[in-house]
């Protein structure tokens, strides 16, 4: 595969940009306001995310966005942005501004990547959303830890959604590109993390090529949307405002646990990523779950290692539907809404990683029901 020319190809130049005043002031008080979404694009070399990110500053969408571009290291910090690399050792976590035709703006940052979004936000006029475009990346997941955040802690930013570019015409061939090494292929870490993922250039393939990519795609992660695209031209209403890590946005994930209510899925390669959904009927006790969660993606118990884990539980002594999401070690469970009269009271978790095991997983959650010991 020839990288310098597909290197090219995802490379479109920076909107122009013009300098900002830095003495504007903020219009609002951003400490009533809620937090401002931040999505990660994340993708392989040449996947086009560089297009999808000027697609979106570029549009007519009446939107302020900020966009970062990041080359993340062990600490995760910001290394240089979009336009304007920033030089020097000032105090200020954000050193310049540049202010798009269309209101839309791109910042150069250093150290924490959390505080210097969270100053973004203070200083500036109120955001709609903040971009971020991973190029050093491979896998998202330390990123999404970061900024999952708690909302005690009251942050400026919270995590939207993690986008992931994938290029139709190369994806088969990244997916087993280490296949016979020990290297784990980073296509597959970016595909498991992923919310919505996009296959670009799709006018490059045939349409049974199409089928069978997408088929592979939902195989490894079948909680995302995958959306077709050419030069990522998508709506920018599905990149922007997933709420995929939104307790309260209860009814889209029980919207894919529905879909993949009868999901059997096979090993992929050598690699054994997989998605699994086991459901079971019994109430079950919060704290045995919670134990059973932290066994799994805390200890590795029986040898499982989850990237991702989306489901609603029926616990007992609640009229609650419970929500419960995980990004490798992080989880939460939290209550989203009242059970419907009539409703199944069901709990159904869906599982994305390697080496799962649907008996262990589906009856070590069994023994979390509040008639156990």
């Amino acid at each position: 595969m020839n990288t310098s020319k597909m290197e090219e190809e995802d490379e479109d130049p920076p909107p122009l940009a013009v300098d900002i005043n830095h003495t504007h002031q903020s219009l609002h008080n951003v400490d009533d306001l809620p937090p401002v979404g931040v999505t990660v694009i994340t993708g392989y070399l040449g996947a086009g995310k560089s297009t999808l990110v000027n697609y979106i500053l570029n549009g007519k969408h009446g939107k302020r966005i900020a966009v970062i571009l990041n080359e993340f290291g062990e600490e995760i910090g910001v290394e240089r942005a979009m336009i304007n690399e920033g030089e020097g050792d000032g105090g200020a976590l954000v050193e310049e501004w540049v202010e798009l035709a269309n209101g839309c703006v791109c910042c150069t940052v250093k150290h924490s990547l959390v505080q210097a979004l969270e100053q973004l936000v203070q200083m500036r006029q109120r955001l709609d959303h903040i971009l971020l475009e991973t190029t050093g990346l491979a896998n998202p997941a330390p990123l999404a830890s970061v900024l999952w955040l708690d909302d005690q802690l009251e942050s400026a930013v919270k995590l939207d959604s993690i986008i992931t570019v994938v290029d139709a015409k190369n994806l088969r061939f990244q997916l087993r590109k280490h296949e016979d090494s020990s290297t784990f292929p980073e296509a597959f870490l970016q595909i498991a993390f992923a919310d919505v993922i996009i296959l670009n250039k799709v006018d490059l393939v045939s349409p049974d090529d199409l089928e069978e990519l997408e088929k592979e795609i939902h195989s490894i992660n079948s909680l995302a949307n995958v959306v077709h695209s050419v030069r990522c031209q998508v709506d920018i209403s599905i990149v922007l405002n997933c709420r995929a890590y939104d307790a309260s946005h209860a009814a889209h994930l029980e919207q894919l646990l529905e879909e993949n209510k009868s999901l059997t899925t096979k090993d992929l390669h050598d690699s054994g990523v997989r998605t699994m959904c086991i459901s079971d009927s019994h109430q079950v006790d919060l704290d045995k779950v919670r134990l059973w969660l932290e066994e799994i993606l805390w200890d590795k118990k029986h040898d499982m290692d989850v990237y991702r884990c989306k489901g609603v539980l029926s616990v007992v002594n609640s009229d609650e539907l419970h929500t419960i999401q995980a990004v490798r070690e992080i989880y939460e469970i939290v209550p989203a809404r009242k059970w419907r009269t009539g409703e199944n009271r069901t709990n159904k978790v869906v599982f994305i990683g390697r080496s799962l095991n649907e008996h262990i997983l589906l009856d070590s959650l069994r023994a979390c029901a509040s008639t156990r010991c």
